[in-house]
């Protein structure tokens, strides 16, 4: 076994998918340092160095990329034996890497991955909370879970959790001292505390529908101004509860604070369902059992939740 070089293989893989030394520990379960020690083994074996360390982050250098181009599908075809040999057995095995957006987190993937890790014991799940645009093939993504005007073109979309809606709140406080908008236009007089979904994206847009006449159900954006701008979802519910002014929410996001009266729902004819989100995937991709396992247990669970009629009850 001296001359199998598989183990470091993938501990050079996972640093460089990552860029990052603890996060790759993490994905193979062993330390930081006992990671390092085997990538430093391989570059000295290898006679050239792979990586780039810096303070901030790890790089590769030209050999390290040209390396990991080659050896990359190699160990692909080798994860994928392994995985076709484990599932003949009958039980659907392997790593699962999905992207999936803060926003869907709270509401399709704590209330029911502890489940289906102990349903599917053979499966690892790598969840990745990024509300980036991923390109699942390049990034060695299995799949993704996004709002249906997000997806790309050429996925495979399985509705998840029925249609979902936008709401838009303030605190009871607020709107007595500043009143109560009827009209979306009406938002330049207010207080808008504004949220990008990305550190660095832009900031969003919120979203109306027209109620009645020749548009009615065309969707439109219009810009709101603010003295707060984050990207925190906690710091902006915050700043709704002390009064600070008003926000375009999911609805599910604040369900709790509505039902105790912490805030109030202003503009809803403007504010109809919408599609919710989508388990997305590439069309040419043959389906593996860990995704169709998972695919399957997130709608069933969904399903019997009952979410879309749960969400979609405003109290106001």
């Amino acid at each position: 076994m001296r001359n199998d070089h598989t183990v470091a293989l993938r501990a050079f893989r996972a640093i460089a998918t990552h860029g990052s030394f603890t996060q790759a520990a993490r994905e193979l379960d062993v330390s930081a340092s006992a990671l390092s020690q085997t990538l430093r083994a391989l570059e000295t074996r290898l006679g050239v160095r792979l990586l780039q360390r810096t303070t901030r982050r790890v790089g590769l250098t030209e050999a390290g990329s040209e390396f990991l181009a080659r050896i990359a599908p190699a160990l692909g075809a080798i994860d994928g034996a392994i995985e076709e040999m484990q599932q003949r057995s009958g039980r659907p095995a392997g790593l699962l890497r999905i992207t999936v957006p803060p926003v869907a987190v709270p509401v399709l993937i704590a209330p029911n991955l502890a489940d289906f890790l102990r349903t599917y014991p053979d499966i690892r799940v790598d969840v990745r909370t990024d509300s980036s645009l991923a390109d699942l093939v390049a990034e060695g993504l299995d799949a993704g879970i996004r709002l249906s005007e997000k997806l790309q073109p050429g996925m495979v979309a399985l509705p998840l959790g029925g249609p979902q809606r936008s709401l838009v709140v303030g605190s009871p406080a607020y709107l007595k001292k500043h009143g109560t908008p009827k009209h979306p236009n009406e938002l330049d007089g207010h207080n808008c505390i504004q949220f990008r979904f990305d550190s660095n994206g832009p900031i969003y847009r919120w979203e109306f529908a027209h109620p009645s006449g020749p548009q009615r159900g065309r969707w439109f954006e219009t810009d709101v101004c603010g003295n707060l701008i984050c990207n925190d979802a906690g710091l902006m519910m915050q700043a709704l509860l002390d009064g600070v002014g008003l926000s375009h929410v999911m609805q599910y996001t604040v369900r709790e604070q509505l039902e105790r009266g912490r805030l109030v729902s202003v503009l809803d004819k403007w504010l109809p369902p919408y599609d919710g989100f989508f388990l997305y995937y590439p069309s040419r991709y043959q389906v593996p059992p860990k995704l169709r396992v998972f695919a399957e247990f997130l709608r069933a669970r969904l399903a019997k939740a009952d979410l879309s009629r749960k969400e979609l009850v405003l109290k106001t």
